[in-house]
């Protein structure tokens, strides 16, 4: 019996059909993700625009001149608003839709842009960043898990390291408008760069009304007609007959129809009790972004240019220099993710991160006269490796990693490279947002502690970084599966968890008890030795005893459009 969708005479399922769109398959993809990364658009600029006003004259002047304990609040609080969200976001993503709480969460980011351009102190200000910060928290959920559940598995990667560099990019240009700023008299100064906030923010308000919802989201709550009107405008040119868009929205009808009857839970707890080494592997790919480094300098850079010499409106310029460096260097993920897979170009962005780390703090140790400039030169280098790296991957890796089947309770990410494609439908805005929390955790912790470790270890900080990037590099060669060109409903072939059940059921109408006893080995040594045979790659004897010690599926994963052999 095909899978098609329902009869439009049936009164329970008849939907208005959705109001033509100008644009169809490729144009309509690349305009929505662009206009979505709008929304990390916003937390990059947030990011930036801090950065540049907190060493501001007139800033610190109406602010009676605060401490390091002060700036850090003021810089991090956002960050425990988009922790509260973040964790929040998965429900809320699965009952109003994708489209819904982007909606919500540019209003709310709006608001709270309006009350730190006003702030009429400490605390108003301090409101003013929680606000933002539940904004944000929806928006870097919601906006990674839409960007995966539209996107084609062949443009999956390029399409999320395309919304990273729209992070970037609002990070660069708060960082100029903040050095332009500077030369205003006055409070206005960091007051219009605040205010821009809010305005940018109602322009994602607007235009989120615009753009279609999710197919798969539609298809998971009954509406089946839209989703499949959705996928043909998508990839099909507009034409639901297409053979593509067909096969696609029969395999996510089957997906949904399979976690259904199966009746799992589609909870927290559920997700971590069969999940759980997914999403702690999402959820560590987001806690070491932070901890390598990285907003040591997007939140203080301007800091970090006046420890190694430069001073006032000339470290905002110096910032600004990089933040244009780092822009440029998101660009080459956009093709390798694609091709090098995850697993490269993360490895190769911990080593130079760690060495351009461990340099900046000897360079400051050693504080001679050309301290300044190899400082700057360090930072760049190490905002570069990070932008082509452990920026858009862990973004993309978490939605990856949930992307089980729908048999499959859930798993934690969206299409931020890492986080969205290793989690199934049924929990994926769940498991998404469990590792956006974590980022969130992370990203207020080094927010927080920067400021005073600034003034208490000084160069230390660094080579404490490089520590972390040089662990993240052990992590990701040991226990990361690579899930380059994997459709999301694939997902969990990565893992070995639908071959384990499919070879655990075949041998289990053997008849030999010596062949029943042996179920559990023999499985494990077949896993091992087909996904051996399609990734063409061998793995080292320590890899593969800790790949087995920890989990069967820790090791390398070429494609399942391969056929298995036999």
């Amino acid at each position: 019996m095909e899978n098609r969708p329902p009869d439009t005479h049936d009164a329970e399922n008849t939907y208005p059909p959705p109001r033509k769109r100008k644009l169809v398959g490729q144009s309509l993809l690349y305009a929505i993700s662009v206009f979505i990364s709008i929304g990390v658009f916003l937390f990059g600029y947030d990011q930036g625009v801090m950065s540049g006003i907190i060493t501001g004259p007139y800033f610190r002047k109406y602010f009676d001149y605060p401490g390091a304990v002060e700036i850090g609040t003021m810089v991090a609080v956002l960050e425990i608003g988009a922790l509260i969200t973040s964790i929040a976001s998965g429900r809320v993503g699965d009952i109003i839709g994708r489209r819904g709480t982007l909606f919500i969460g540019a209003i709310v980011f709006s608001i709270g842009g309006l009350v730190q351009t006003f702030t009429i102190g400490f605390w108003t200000m301090v409101v003013g960043r929680i606000l933002s910060g539940f904004g944000v928290g929806l928006l870097s959920t919601i906006v990674p898990i839409y960007q995966s559940e539209i996107s084609p598995p062949n443009h999956r990667g390029a399409l999320a390291c395309m919304e990273f560099t729209f992070n970037i990019v609002g990070y660069s240009s708060s960082v100029w408008l903040d050095y332009f700023c500077s030369f205003i008299k006055g409070d206005l100064s960091w007051r219009l760069p605040l205010l821009m906030q809010s305005v940018i923010g109602f322009i994602l308000v607007v235009g989120s009304l615009a753009i279609p919802e999710s197919p798969r989201w539609l298809i998971d709550v009954g509406r089946d007609a839209e989703g499949l009107k959705v996928i043909a405008d998508l990839h099909g040119g507009g034409n639901a007959g297409d053979p593509l868009v067909q096969m696609e929205y029969d395999e996510i009808l089957e997906k949904v129809r399979e976690d259904k009857e199966s009746g799992a839970p589609r909870t927290y707890a559920a997700m971590w009790k069969q999940y759980k080494r997914r999403v702690l592997l999402a959820m560590s790919s987001q806690a070491f972004a932070q901890l390598n480094g990285i907003n040591v300098i997007s939140y203080y850079a301007p800091r970090v240019f006046e420890e190694a010499g430069w001073i006032g409106r000339d470290a905002i310029l110096m910032t600004g220099i990089n933040s244009v460096i780092y822009v440029l260097s998101t660009l080459p993920p956009w093709i390798l993710v694609d091709r090098w897979g995850r697993r490269a170009i993360l490895m190769s962005g911990a080593v130079v991160m760690a060495i351009a780390l461990a340099a900046t703090g000897l360079w400051m140790r050693v504080d001679v006269p050309a301290t300044p400039n190899a400082v700057v030169v360090c930072v760049v280098i190490f905002n570069a490796a990070f932008g082509y790296s452990w920026g858009p991957i862990p973004w993309l890796y978490p939605p990856e990693v949930n992307g089980l089947n729908s048999v499959a309770v859930a798993l934690l990410t969206s299409n931020g490279v890492l986080y969205d494609q290793i989690m199934p439908l049924s929990v994926r805005a769940k498991g998404v947002s469990l590792s956006t929390a974590t980022n969130w955790a992370f990203n207020w912790l080094i927010g927080q502690l920067t400021p005073y470790l600034q003034e208490k270890i000084q160069w230390r900080l660094y080579p404490m970084h490089a520590f972390f990037c040089v662990s993240s590099f052990i992590l990701v060669y040991f226990l990361y599966p690579e899930t380059k060109g994997v459709p999301l409903e694939e997902m969990d072939e990565v893992f070995g968890e639908e071959l384990r059940q499919e070879l655990l059921e075949n041998e289990s109408e053997a008849t030999s008890l010596v062949q029943d006893q042996m179920d559990y080995f023999s499985t494990d040594d077949e896993l091992a030795r087909r996904r051996s045979r399609s990734s063409g790659a061998e793995e080292g004897w320590l890899s593969r005893f800790l790949g087995r010690l920890l989990y069967p599926g820790a090791g390398r994963y070429a494609s399942v459009s391969q056929e298995h052999p036999e």
